[in-house]
């Protein structure tokens, strides 16, 4: 029967799956694509199109299962009017929660455990040997991703690890949108290991759910970094 008003009840989402799976990388393979990926989730802004040439060529380098959705998005950018791309990205990341690229968000949301959140960023790029100095909050996908591929630090990796929730819920939400976006997002996840099934439960209660806006009771997914000589 059909109705006019909005349904009651609607199912609840389903992670894809099949994006889960990794593909195998060497550590120089892997840091290109998190290269490109950190440039590709970047604003679009004039230069980021005078990229594609080379960003293509690094692309070309990288096993077929990773180089194809980020050639696919970058042949799909590249065909788009400057103007219109930029305007989709801001309605993309900038008013859609379960599109932010700050990877804290998703676990603190817009509440004061978020402040806790980014200080644990800060220390995380500290205890590496690196400062984070960029306009951008330090959770900020495409400078969490940019740190994995030039200090090829484990605290790079333990970082992505650890918002790995973050991350498999921005790519639902962007391929449930059908955003070109979603291509980028799925080369990172293929660029990780496999989830185990407790991330996979809480990935799918927050793609139903989104961030929390509450955090009662809510534990932070964020290691505990030292600098070098801190005992």
């Amino acid at each position: 029967m059909s109705t006019v008003l909005p349904p009651r009840v609607t199912p609840r989402r389903r992670m894809p799956d099949e994006a889960l799976a990794p593909v195998r990388l060497t550590g120089a393979q892997r840091r290109t694509v998190h290269m490109l990926a950190s440039l590709l989730l970047d604003y679009p802004d004039a230069a980021w199109f005078d990229r594609f040439g080379e960003l293509r060529a690094h692309a070309a380098g990288l096993p077929p299962a990773v180089a194809a959705p980020l050639t696919a998005f970058i042949d799909r950018a590249d065909g788009a009017g400057a103007s219109a791309w930029q305007r989709d990205y801001v309605n993309t990341f900038d008013l859609k929660r379960k599109c932010s690229l700050y990877l804290s968000y998703f676990a603190t949301g817009d509440t004061r455990r978020r402040g806790t959140a980014l200080v644990a960023f800060l220390d995380a790029y500290r205890a590496a040997g690196w400062e984070f100095d960029a306009a951008e909050l330090p959770d900020y996908l495409p400078a969490v991703l940019e740190f994995s591929a030039r200090s090829d630090s484990e605290v790079a990796s333990a970082l992505l690890t650890a918002h790995r929730e973050g991350i498999e819920v921005l790519r639902a939400a962007l391929e449930g949108m059908d955003s070109p976006w979603a291509l980028v997002v799925r080369a990172v996840t293929l660029s990780l290991p496999k989830v185990d099934q407790r991330t996979q439960e809480r990935v799918l209660a927050l793609v139903n759910e989104g961030p929390p806006t509450e955090t009662v009771g809510l534990s932070l997914p964020m290691p505990v970094f030292r600098t070098k000589g801190e005992s």
